[in-house]
């Protein structure tokens, strides 16, 4: 859900660019998808005509401008990243989803359907550095991370921090560079929804999601 909010704002603030996305801490790289997912809206629904699946929460606030988007590519990394195609993984992956949440497994099932091994296995901080080291032209360098930064080591944390700094120096109207974080803070519920943009240096709070989806509560303010 924050993915599809963070990349129709991009869209909608460089339009014309398609979005080169780059995931750390992916996992199975089940978001990585996030192009293929619908989205409810409380002016209606957002996404392609056939999605995998359709997110529906209960939402709060009005939506700040959104855009319709389109992937060029997508690549996440993990230490550990586990493999859509390995049964025992799936099964494993399937095995942290609480019994009584009927609703995420359903999700993660659909979300399987369409997975491919998208994601590096390695350190986060040295693959970012390489992800990020040439920009391409009339692309958006789309970052994200959702509950992943707090594990990193300080180490591949500065390593991150370092690389996100250089990309978003050297971004242009040709070549932006986005960011997008969902990481909890001090405050409940659930944790702020972050987007920041380069060139212009525009921090958005876009608002404060659950860290399910169940609810989404749109930042009172969200334009740059």
């Amino acid at each position: 859900m924050a993915l599809i909010l963070g990349a129709a704002v991009a869209a909608d603030h460089f339009p014309g660019l398609p979005l080169r996305i780059s995931e750390l801490g992916a996992s199975a790289g089940l978001n990585l998808n996030f192009d293929r997912f619908g989205l409810t809206l409380p002016e209606g629904r957002i996404g392609p005509e056939d999605p995998a699946l359709t997110l529906s929460p209960d939402w709060q606030g009005t939506p700040p401008p959104l855009a319709r988007f389109q992937l060029a590519e997508r690549r996440g990394i993990d230490l550990n990243p586990v493999d859509p195609r390995d049964p025992d993984q799936v099964l494993r992956l399937k095995s942290y989803i609480w019994p009584d949440q009927p609703n995420r497994m359903a999700r993660t099932e659909a979300a399987l359907s369409i997975a491919q091994p998208l994601v590096d296995p390695g350190d986060a901080g040295d693959w970012l550095m390489r992800r990020l080291a040439d920009p391409v032209p009339g692309r958006i360098d789309f970052l994200y991370h959702t509950i992943a930064w707090q594990y990193f080591p300080d180490t591949t944390a500065r390593t991150c921090r370092a690389a996100i700094d250089r990309a978003a120096a050297r971004a242009t109207p040709q070549a932006p560079f986005a960011w997008l974080s969902f990481e909890m803070d001090d405050q409940r519920p659930g944790a702020p929804v972050l987007l920041r943009l380069w060139p212009g240096n525009i921090a958005m709070p876009l608002g404060r999601m659950d860290f399910h989806g169940r609810w989404f509560r749109f930042a009172r303010n969200p334009a740059p």
